[in-house]
Order: structure tokens, then sequence, then C-alpha cells
């Protein structure tokens, strides 16, 4: 089966994953996925991921995150913005905020992908892949 949009796939399956209090969850691997992911562990919103060769593409394992004892996801919302259909695109100056700046839009700029706030710390626009909070 082809997948037209691999980014909503992988925000799927850790939405899916971490709804379900599952401990990992495989993704395929893209250049574009490990930076997203990258991004959420230094957000803090997943303990890790590594890269497993199988041959092929790769596989990105992905290591939740949960609160407590009561084991509530951390990623309380993981939302696809600009998809294939329809780019959406933000300036520095007219980057979104995320729940009033609790949550983190990921963007994917000329310098590579980033959160939000290092956009318009670097002065530099994109395309808003993804919101999560």
């Amino acid at each position: 089966m082809q997948i037209t949009d691999t980014i909503a796939d992988m925000l799927t399956r850790i939405r899916n994953a971490s709804s379900a209090k599952h401990e990992t969850v495989d993704i395929p691997a893209s250049n574009m996925k490990k930076a997203i992911a990258q991004i959420l562990v230094d957000e803090g919103y997943i303990k890790n991921y590594q890269v497993i060769e199988d041959g092929k593409q790769g596989i990105l394992r992905v290591a939740l995150k949960y609160n407590g004892a009561s084991k509530t996801p951390v990623i309380l919302g993981i939302r696809r913005v600009s998809k294939p259909g329809l780019r959406i695109y933000s300036s520095s100056e007219d980057m979104p905020k995320v729940m009033k700046g609790i949550g983190t839009a990921i963007v994917s700029t000329s310098k590579g992908v980033m959160t939000d706030k290092q956009a318009r710390k670097e002065n530099v626009g994109g395309e808003v892949l993804a919101f999560v909070w």
C-alpha cells in the first residue's frame, strides 16, 4: 500500500500507540522523520528513538514517554497542519503559537526542521508541519 503523507502516518502511529499505552512504536524511517523525532526528544515529548537497519529504508523505533504511575501520555495531542493537498507556510513574524506557547509547532525551514521558537529566534519562516501539545 502506497502512503501519500508519510509524516501524517508517523504522527498517527505515535498518537495511536500513546493512547494504547505501548512502550515503543515502529515507523518506516526517513531523514525528515528522524528530524521530527529528534525535536520530540529535545522538547521532552518522547524518551528517545533509534534507527534499526533492515536492509531496506530502515525502521525508526520511538520510545514513548508517560507521566507517573497512572501512565498518562506526555503527548496530549499531535496534529498534522500542512498536508500534501494544502501546504501551510508561515513567516517568522506570523509563526503560530500552539496552546498560547505551551505546545510546540514543528516547522520545516531552509535551515532544517526546527521548533517555532527556534524559527522565531533565527528569523526564518517555512512550512508548518505539525502541532504537538
